[in-house]
Order: C-alpha cells, then sequence, then structure tokens
C-alpha cells in the first residue's frame, strides 16, 4: 500500500469515526431527551415513526441528485452541515409541532450521508492505486459507534441528556471538515445512456440490471430477518431470567463480531468464496440463529449464536458492496447506494410491524419465521453467481 492509499484511507477513516461516533451519541438516546422535553410516550412514537418515513423518501432523492450534479462531496457535506444545525436546534425549540418539524428535517438531512459515503469509498476502495477494502473503514465505523455511544453515556451523567444534542452537532460538524480530504468520485469511462442523466432514469437502469435486483432482494431478505431480534430479543432473554449485565454482554458480542467481520474476516471470506458464496453463507448464518433463539434462551445458546451477526450483517454488507463496485458505474453510484439502503429499511420497517403481531401470537417461536425468510433469500443468493458469470462473458 502506497502513500497515496494510506492518505485515502486515512481521510475515510477519519470521516467514517466522526459520522459514526455522532450517530452512536444520540441515536440510542433521542427518545430520552424527546421524553426529557416533555413529549408523551405515543407523541415519541409518532416523531419517531415519522422521521423513519422521512429518511425512506429523503434518502433516494438525495442521492439521485448527488448523481445528477456529479457532486457527492458537495452534498454530503451540505446535508452533514445542516443536519448539524438541526441537532442544536432542537435544543432550541418546545413542544410537539416545532420538535418534530425539527427532528423530521434532520432525518432528512441524515438519510443520505452513509449512503454517499459509502459510494465514495467503494468506488475509491476499488481504484487500483488505492489498495485498501471498503471493510477497513466500515469496520472503524461500528467501533466509534459505540465508543460514541460509551462516551455520550458518561458525559449524559455529568451534565445532563442534552449534551447528546451538541455531542451530535460537533461530530457532524466535523464530518463537513473531513469531506475536504476524501478524493472525489473517479469518473466513469463507460459510455452512458442519457436516460442514466434524468431523475428516474438512473433507477430504471438499475432495476434493470439482474444482479443488483437479486442483491436487493437478498439483502432485504437478510436484513429484515433481524427485525424480530432488535425489537424482541432482550424482551424475550428478560423473560427467560437474564439480567442486564448478561443482556449487554450478549449485545456487545454481536456488535464485537461484527467489528471482527468487517476488518479482517469479511474481506478474505468474500475474497475467496466471492459475493454470491459470502451472500449465501450469510443467509444459511441467518436460519442457523434464528433457529437456535427460537428454540433456546439459555445463556450458552445464545453467546454461541450471537457472533453469527457478523455474518448475518457485516459479511453481507461486504457482498453486497463488492457487488456494487463492480457492477454499478461511478454516475450511479449514489443512486444505488440508495436504493439498496432504503430497500433494506423498508423490509425492516415492514417486519418490525409484523414482528409485534407474530411475537404476540407465537412467543419465542416466532423467531422461525425470521428464519424462513432467510432459507428463502438462499436461492437468489446462489443465482447470484450465475449472474455475474453471464455479465463476465457479456463484458
Amino acid at each position: 500500500m502506497g502513500r497515496g492509499s494510506l492518505g485515502t484511507l486515512a481521510s475515510f477513516v477519519l470521516l467514517y469515526g466522526l459520522m459514526y461516533a455522532g450517530f452512536g451519541a444520540a441515536s440510542p438516546l433521542w427518545p430520552r431527551f424527546f421524553e426529557s422535553r416533555g413529549l408523551t410516550p405515543e407523541q415519541i412514537g409518532i416523531l419517531i415513526g415519522l422521521g423513519t418515513l422521512v429518511r425512506l423518501a429523503a434518502g433516494p432523492l438525495a442521492g439521485r441528485i448527488a448523481d445528477l450534479l456529479a457532486g457527492l462531496r458537495a452534498v454530503l457535506a451540505t446535508c452533514a452541515g445542516l443536519a448539524a444545525l438541526l441537532s442544536a436546534a432542537l435544543l432550541a425549540v418546545g413542544g410537539f409541532g416545532a420538535l418534530l418539524a425539527v427532528h423530521m428535517a434532520q432525518a432528512a438531512m441524515l438519510a443520505p450521508i452513509t449512503t454517499l459515503a459509502d459510494a465514495l469509498a467503494v468506488n475509491a476502495a476499488r481504484a487500483p492505486r488505492q489498495g485498501f477494502e471498503y471493510g477497513w473503514v466500515r469496520g472503524v465505523a461500528s467501533a466509534a459507534f459505540i465508543l460514541g455511544t460509551l462516551a455520550a453515556g458518561q458525559i449524559v451523567g455529568v451534565f445532563d441528556i442534552a449534551a447528546i444534542a451538541w455531542m451530535q452537532a460537533v461530530l457532524l460538524a466535523g464530518v463537513v471538515l473531513s469531506v475536504a480530504w476524501v478524493p472525489r468520485l473517479e469518473a466513469s469511462t463507460t459510455q452512458s445512456s442519457g436516460e442514466s442523466f434524468s431523475a428516474i432514469g438512473g433507477v430504471t437502469e438499475l432495476c434493470r440490471n439482474v444482479l443488483f435486483r437479486r442483491m436487493i432482494v437478498v439483502a432485504a431478505l437478510v436484513y429484515g430477518s433481524h427485525a424480530m431480534h432488535d425489537a424482541f430479543a432482550v424482551i424475550r432473554w428478560t423473560a427467560a431470567g437474564i439480567g442486564a449485565t448478561a443482556t449487554s454482554l450478549l449485545w456487545s458480542e454481536a456488535v464485537a463480531a461484527e467489528v471482527l467481520v468487517f476488518l479482517w474476516i469479511g474481506p478474505a471470506l468474500v475474497a475467496r468464496l466471492g459475493p454470491s458464496g459470502a451472500a449465501t453463507l450469510a443467509a444459511g448464518a441467518g436460519v442457523v440463529r434464528w433457529v437456535v433463539m427460537s428454540q433456546s434462551a439459555a445463556p450458552a445458546a445464545l453467546a454461541l449464536v450471537q457472533p453469527l451477526h457478523g455474518l448475518t450483517f457485516a459479511l453481507l454488507h461486504l457482498a453486497c458492496m463488492r457487488i456494487v463496485a463492480a457492477v454499478v458505474p461511478p454516475h450511479l453510484a449514489a443512486t444505488a447506494q440508495a436504493l439498496y439502503a432504503v430497500g433494506a429499511a423498508a423490509a425492516t420497517a415492514l417486519l418490525t410491524l409484523l414482528s409485534g403481531q407474530l411475537y404476540a401470537q407465537l412467543g419465542a417461536q416466532a423467531f422461525l419465521a425470521m428464519a424462513l425468510l432467510c432459507a428463502i433469500a438462499v436461492p437468489p443468493a446462489l443465482g447470484l453467481r450465475g449472474e455475474e458469470r453471464r455479465m463476465q462473458r457479456a463484458s
């Protein structure tokens, strides 16, 4: 790895570190923040739910604008800067209506920054002269999220919950500055059709790509299967007599596995198995993980399957990024990342709603439905290899 590649890697490490530390500092504590501002649980639910809907719409829109303007860095810096200001603005307003308006505006600004950063990082990592793995910066991001959450807990203990808004504002301001060191998107060397540069033409072009479509389906199924875990795992464990300390250790084990796969294990697995093999392994790991969770809440069993999060999330994400790097032209990079993110987010949101009904009816056995989703993802994951070969023969 040359001096230039080290500089590029360092610029993305800085960008992702600041960005995800900002998320970690505030995201887990926003409900408590809004409660401190006098909102009722019903109002908090509405506020967070509408914020999610805004993110689903704003991410693809901003990504498309960034591609059309060929200005991913500019849009990223603008969105991060406005999000920083809006984070601070949450401290200056009061009442449900005003807090809702500012939160929704901030959600719209936050939605595209991770996908724009991913578009820039994936493009830089695939450039021959750079020679670094995208997983390295994404692993740093996961670690930064944890550090941001831990730091916020300490700072809130000394000051008060309002400190999280200032923490996020400062860290997002740092994101704006760090964008200047990130390299620009490589220009496309392929001839593109005129429709790629229309408002919806790029989306249409991506949706016609069978490999890209299959990838979105696999990601939606496997990522969406985490909905039951995220919503009801702690409830299930608590009902089984698992205490807060053991619960935090189990959750931390999953996050640590995510970081490990991003930084070390995942890139080697994707290189050896290919994106199709890695995606199939991720889906298979999901089947095992959710079946075990449906049958047992024994701490020893949970400790064995929690590290599979490194496969069901991190490995699949690396496989998807490898596919994006291979099939998406640079002029559609941000649009592709936004479609990938919104597909997974929409599936997760829908399955989170369904998981409540399933858990109420079936209890822990509801995790079998999530295992079924991962099993359904195996055939299209295997099919990615055939599409890869067909595209290679056609090129």
